[in-house]
């Protein structure tokens, strides 16, 4: 996207032909010749189509939207619920403003850096269609700001560019671009407490080891990690997890020092399966988030317990009809043909083997977890 691609974007008669396509096929709009300039009409279709679910805000005021920064953006509900306030923030990392727009209803002052150009103006543009007046969008690289500011802020934020540029995903602090780590002395001169979001493939004991004053936050939605965001200037390490739309748990270091049972296992003990969600696997505190009456084996692993747990874990709950072992014959004889939604966790087991050694299919008819625990593969029929 060029300057002029934008200045065409503004201009009522492209906005007219975008709101006039908008339930269209973006396919059909760009060989559409009634359209003007219909290439460009419909590469925003097709990204508004797409902001309907991630980014609604920006669909609803028909935002402009370059395609790369929304294939990197933050969705909705990541940036808004993100733990960081007060009189002033400085974004280093601006991208599409997601982040940014959030930010504008926690500060009194937002100063967003972007260096490229175009999207600085896109930004502008969208902050002006939201109404939103207390973010100043300044075009620079986010080194050169931060080397020559003389303001002091409450919070700075960045999300550093994870791709290289090959476009491999970088998941090292010190490979991503800028590189925090060699800005941080800078950054805690100019600001009083930094926030870092991070790929959720970052090492959560890295990012402790890192930072000794540092929240550590594994965000997660829909059964995907998210992001893992560091906030520094804690008053002492925690993690925090938090699960979008069900709830946020916070464990202090004696928390994450609770180490998995070692007791033999006894399939006939428990009556109820419990799922840890994914940013309790990702933090590895899931003896601590399970809490009393749920044994488990393994961070990576289901718990188990034997009366029905608390509803408020951060986990998903089954009954457990029976658990026996893997025996492949035997599962054949009683699950050949039968549509079985196999769950899996903590086993080098695959869904596909397992199907094909017992000639169970895909489907929703039973539904069943597999699992090693004590160098055993298990297989529990839930109800």
């Amino acid at each position: 996207m060029t300057l002029e691609d934008v200045a065409l974007l503004r201009s009522e008669a492209l906005r007219a032909a975008i709101e006039a396509s908008l339930e269209r096929d973006p396919a059909a709009v760009a060989l559409d010749r009634r359209v003007p300039h219909a290439q460009l009409v419909a590469t925003q279709v097709k990204y508004l189509q797409r902001a309907r679910r991630k980014l609604p805000h920006l669909y609803e005021a028909r935002c402009i939207i370059p395609p790369r920064a929304f294939e990197q953006s933050s969705s909705l509900e990541s940036a808004e619920r993100k733990h960081i306030a007060g009189g002033s923030l400085l974004d280093l990392s601006c991208g599409l403003g997601v982040d940014v727009i959030a930010a504008a209803q926690r500060f009194g002052r937002v100063v967003a850096i972007e260096r490229d150009e175009v999207l600085a103006e896109v930004v502008r543009y969208n902050l002006s269609l939201l109404g939103i007046t207390n973010v100043e969008v300044v075009t620079a690289s986010s080194e050169d700001f931060v080397a020559t500011t003389t303001e002091h802020f409450d919070w700075v934020f960045i999300d550093p560019d994870r791709r290289s540029v090959e476009g491999k995903k970088m998941v090292r602090m010190e490979d991503c671009s800028p590189n925090v780590l060699d800005m941080m002395p800078r950054l805690r001169s100019i600001a009083t407490r930094v926030a870092i979001k991070l790929s959720p493939l970052f090492d959560v004991d890295e990012a402790f080891r890192l930072f000794d004053d540092a929240e550590v936050e594994v965000v997660s939605m829909g059964g995907e990690c998210k992001e893992l965001n560091i906030y520094t200037g804690a008053e002492r390490q925690a993690l925090r997890i938090a699960v979008i739309g069900e709830g946020e748990w916070l464990f202090a270091a004696e928390d994450m020092a609770q180490r998995p049972t070692t007791e033999p296992f006894e399939p006939d003990a428990w009556h109820y399966l419990v799922v840890p969600d994914v940013a309790v696997q990702k933090g590895r505190v899931a003896v601590a988030a399970l809490g009393e009456g749920v044994a488990i084996w393994s961070n990576n692993g289901y718990g188990f317990a034997a009366e029905p747990p608390a509803e408020s874990l951060p986990a998903k709950i089954f009954e457990i009809e029976r658990i026996e072992r893997y025996r492949p014959k035997e599962l054949k004889r009683e699950f050949k043909g039968v549509g079985v939604e196999i769950l899996k966790r903590d086993t080098q087991l695959s869904v596909d083997a397992v199907r094909k050694a017992t000639g169970m299919r895909a489907g929703a008819e039973r539904l069943m977890a597999i699992t090693t625990i004590g160098g055993e593969n298990w297989v529990v029929h839930l109800k």
